[in-house]
């Protein structure tokens, strides 16, 4: 794990399964911090209060309290002072500012949070604390919703003399179409590594590696109020950014880039009554926004994740999708393929079309949907999912 983080998971009694439901990461001393919300306009008081201490401390952090089971959206001026007096009592207990707590909750939207749950629980978790890779599960696992299994990832390294280690953690299945921007059922990412570097810098590593993974996913296309990445860096490794050599600089912005790419995908393929994963690799456009618009006009479809989930080869729908999202291109210069397959060749079926082939090839757990719409150099690799009954039971019955 990487060093000067320490991890510990509670059951407070929010979440009505009775499971832990307290998570909690304290650094040795303040890290380094980026962050990335949610850019709903409609957000949790935890975001308002985690925003308002990242700019306090200037990106400074030495703890983070997250609970599950209630979102703490939508509850006025007594949610800020639950997301506040969380974070004095916690600052209390690992000594330091309440502006260098972060809060974060995941839930249900419109409950009051009881306070008196969350704080109750915060001793016994300072005492479970460790820098073991049970207690980073335990907290992994505390800040589960409707996910049905952990989500982890880690990478490692090498330095002149050491290694730099990174350790990632999520949550997230159900309202998960996310538009993360800088700082100013829900998806949660912590990210945490023993690098040495500044906050400013730690902004440009987390935004870069952001766009390609947590910005490119979508189970249903409903932005969270909730959604937050925090990426924190110990410098426990003793390895420094500013005096790493460009090749190290470069390893790590890969081993950051795996560890989000594996979370992003866990959280696709952990999605609500997900069958199929989809990779929808969109090319041709004039740029990399425009391509990222068509693959999310595709990707929210409720038509084509309706077919995806029964494996119907139906491409018009796809082609649809694509038209009306708003970026003009020339269907007599498009061609879209299923998992290798070429449905769709210039503005007609494509010759030797067989859907039972195709069929096949879309019973598949994963496969790709590919859509060049011409020459341009815009890409976009975005990964979604199909649109089951299951989902439909899951969120219909959410509240009651």
């Amino acid at each position: 794990m990487p060093r000067g983080f320490r991890w510990a998971a509670v059951k407070a009694g929010i979440k009505a399964s009775g499971r832990t439901d307290v998570a909690v990461a304290v650094a040795d001393r303040a890290a380094s911090a980026a962050v990335m919300f949610t850019d709903n306009q409609m957000v949790a008081a935890p975001v308002t209060v985690g925003r308002k201490h990242m700019a306090a401390t200037q990106g400074r952090v030495k703890a983070v309290v997250v609970n599950a089971g209630n979102a703490n959206c939508a509850t006025g001026a007594p949610g800020i002072a639950v997301s506040e007096e969380t974070c004095r009592k916690a600052a209390e207990l690992f000594g330091c500012t309440a502006e260098e707590v972060i809060p974060s909750s995941t839930g249900i939207i419109g409950v009051p949070l009881p306070v008196e749950k969350l704080t109750n629980a915060l001793p016994l978790a300072a005492e479970r604390l460790a820098n073991t890779n049970k207690a980073a599960e335990d907290f992994a696992t505390a800040i589960m919703t409707t996910d049905t299994k952990m989500k982890v990832s880690q990478a490692t390294v090498e330095a002149a003399e050491t290694s730099v280690r990174i350790f990632g953690c999520c949550k997230g299945a159900g309202m998960i179409g996310p538009q993360l921007g800088p700082p100013h059922a829900t998806m949660l990412v912590y990210l945490f590594t023993d690098l040495a570097v500044e906050p400013a810098v730690l902004r440009d590593l987390l935004q870069g590696r952001v766009e390609a993974s947590f910005n490119s996913i979508s189970v249903d296309g409903d932005t969270s109020t909730n959604d937050t990445v925090l990426l924190l860096a110990s410098g426990a490794s003793g390895v420094k950014w500013s005096d790493a050599p460009r090749s190290f600089q470069d390893d790590f912005c890969d081993a950051l880039q795996q560890v989000c790419n594996e979370l992003a995908h866990a959280i696709i393929d952990d999605g609500e009554g997900v069958t199929h994963v989809v990779t929808l690799e969109i090319s041709g456009t004039a740029n990399d926004a425009d391509a990222k618009t068509i693959a999310k006009s595709i990707a929210h479809s409720p038509l084509c994740k309706t077919a995806w989930s029964s494996a119907d080869p139906n491409w018009g729908r796809i082609i649809a999708a694509a038209g009306y999202a708003g970026v003009p291109f020339s269907p007599e210069e498009t061609t879209v393929t299923i998992g290798g397959v070429k449905v769709f060749d210039r503005g007609v079926r494509a010759a030797g079309y067989d859907e039972a082939v195709v069929h096949e090839k879309m019973k598949q757990r994963e496969y790709t949907i590919a859509v060049s719409v011409g020459n341009g150099p815009g890409r976009s690799r975005f990964l979604t999912c199909d649109l089951t009954v299951e989902y439909v039971h899951i969120n219909a019955d959410y509240s009651t």
